[in-house]
Formats: C-alpha cells, structure tokens, sequence
C-alpha cells in the first residue's frame, strides 16, 4: 500500500533520499579538496550550482520573493557558506566516515532549538541524550588521539564540530523556508547567495582556475548538491524538523562506503563506536512526529 504524500513517513523518506545524495556530493568534494582546495571547490561548484538551480527555476517563476522571504534565504546562504567551508576543509583532514560520525551532533543540537525558535516539543530525556552523544564524540577522538593523525586531524574535527553547529541552525532555517517557499526557489537563492558570499572573498582569498579534468566533477557535485536540496526542501515542508532531523543517520553508512571506495580509508572502531552512541543519542532524544496536514501538502 503506497505511503500517503501528507504522511511523515514519506517525507521521512524523501528526506533519506536527499541525504543519500549529499552523501555522495561530500565524496565528490574531498576528491576537489584535496585536489583544489576548500574554497576553490566551494566557489566554482558554487557557478555551476547557480547555473543548473537557475536553468530550473527562472523559466517558471511568478514572482519573486517577498522581502521577509528573501531575507531568509540570504539568511540561510550565508550560514551554509560559512557551515561548508568549516565542514570541506574539515573532511580535507580526517577520514570521510569520521568526519560525517562527528556532524551527526547537529540533529541533536537541532533538538533544542527547535524547542526554542520552533517552539516543538522536546521531551526530558534529552539531557541523556545529549551526554550519550556527547560521549560518542569523545569516542571518536580519543579513536583519533590513539590513531596519532596529527594535528591537522585535530584541527579538521574542530572544524566539523563548529560546521555542525551551523548545520543544526540550518536544519531549523530549512524547516521555517520550507514553509515559506519552493524547492526550486529555495535552491536557486541559496546558491546564489553562497556563490555571491564566495565570489566577495575572492580579493582576499586568491584562487585560480580549476585544472580541466576538475570541471566535470564539479558540475556532478553541483548537480548532487542541487537535488538533495530539492528532495530536503520539499520533505521539510511537510514534517517537523525534529523529526527528520533523523535522516541524518543514514549518511555514516554511505560515508564508510565512499570512503573505503574512493579514499581506502578503513573504518575505526572508534569511529563506529562513537557513531553508534551519538546515534542512540539523538534517536533517545527523537519523538513520534503527529500526522502532518494534508493541507500543507496543497499549499507548498
């Protein structure tokens, strides 16, 4: 029997999806990253990001967004210019399946604000939730204190952690954009505001031109980037940030496997240990979402 459009669990799936496909577009990234550096793969996969979300949106537009609107999503831009950064330039440093294990605090963090700018629910079990998370993170990097990576590693999990809280932010903003606007309006501003913020750092910064065997790699990071947005905005447009902030887990299993495929990187019982607690953390935290109005449906 096929899952109501209006149900949560569709959504829930949807969302699985989009996170599934920016589970590959960060496989892609350390690949540029690591060839071009953070900044130069955000900035030019940020031109051809806009170009596809504009090829999408521009020919069927009404109108163009309200001030209020507009604001958001220059709001949510800018966090996610400063949120990718921290996080490409983290996932340069450490294994692609530790790096994603440590973001995975943001749904939690998430949690609380969601209670706060939402005003959802957020169950007492949260503070125990929270430590048990807290403790996976700790796993994870006394796994990468006894591996010896280096300070660099070090670094590059700080990055992630700070990337992770701009990401619980973002998962709040999206909840509240989703609601306001499209998809495709959603994806086309926000590339533009990203690639805008990243061209004005361009005087201060430098870069050069991307050698011609990056280009195609970039254009497939922009297009992975792109639907993921698509599939994330319209999912939560139709269920509680809280809830599919959860989708968020499924991203360790395809990192570990990108990770092994692209990059040889094994898996850490550390890694996997921590990753298992921060998980069982957010999922303790995590409530049964109510049936969303069918009349959200009709009106996004």
């Amino acid at each position: 029997m096929p899952i109501p459009r209006h149900s949560p669990a569709y959504a829930f799936l949807v969302g699985t999806v989009g996170i599934a496909l920016f589970s590959a577009m960060d496989a892609v990234m350390k690949g540029l990253v690591l060839a071009i550096g953070a900044y130069a793969t955000m900035l030019w996969r940020s031109f051809a990001s806009v170009g596809l979300s504009g090829l999408m949106y521009l020919p069927g537009r009404t109108a163009w967004p309200s001030r209020p609107v507009l604001q958001l999503h220059i709001m949510r831009g800018l966090l996610s210019t400063v949120m990718g950064l921290l996080f490409f330039w983290g996932i340069g440093r450490v294994p692609l399946a530790q790096a994603i294990a440590l973001a995975f605090i943001a749904p939690l963090i998430a949690l609380y604000l969601a209670a706060v700018l939402l005003h959802e629910t957020v169950g007492p079990r949260t503070v125990g939730a929270s430590l048990t998370a807290f403790g996976g993170v700790l796993v994870i990097l006394l796994g990468q204190a006894r591996a010896d990576l280096g300070q660099e590693a070090l670094l590059g999990s700080a990055a992630i952690l700070l990337s992770a809280v701009c990401y619980a932010v973002n998962i709040i903003l999206m909840r509240r954009q989703s609601l306001a606007a499209k998809p495709l309006e959603i994806g086309f501003f926000q590339n533009l505001t990203v690639g805008v913020a990243l061209l004005a750092a361009l005087p201060l910064i430098g870069t050069s031109v991307p050698p011609a065997e990056q280009w195609p790699w970039l254009v497939v990071a922009a297009g992975l980037s792109t639907f993921s947005l698509l599939l994330l905005s319209w999912a939560y447009a139709r269920a509680e940030a809280s809830y599919l902030a959860a989708t968020e887990y499924t991203a360790f299993l395809w990192a570990a496997l990108f990770g092994w495929l692209m990059f040889e990187e094994p898996l850490s019982p550390y890694t996997l240990a921590g990753a298992l607690l921060i998980v069982a953390g957010c999922l303790l935290a995590a409530r049964r979402p109510q049936e969303a109005d069918p009349h959200l449906e009709a009106a996004t």
